[in-house]
């Protein structure tokens, strides 16, 4: 059980991150009806924005 429950564990921290820095760094807490287009593509463009918030010190280096 604790084997499974730490692999499950690992599975989420990793999922979850770029969820957190959307919602933090970015500020995208509540999501306003504007066409189903529209808001994908908001979420798609943040999502881009947290990939490289989470490599920016690679990048910079």
């Amino acid at each position: 059980d604790e084997r499974i429950n730490r692999v499950i564990a690992m599975v989420r921290a990793k999922v979850e991150h770029p969820f957190r820095i959307v919602k933090r760094q970015f500020a995208h807490v509540k999501t306003r009806y504007r066409g189903l287009a529209k808001n994908r593509a908001q979420l798609f463009t943040l999502f881009a924005l947290g990939n490289l918030f989470l490599v920016r010190r690679r990048l910079m280096a």
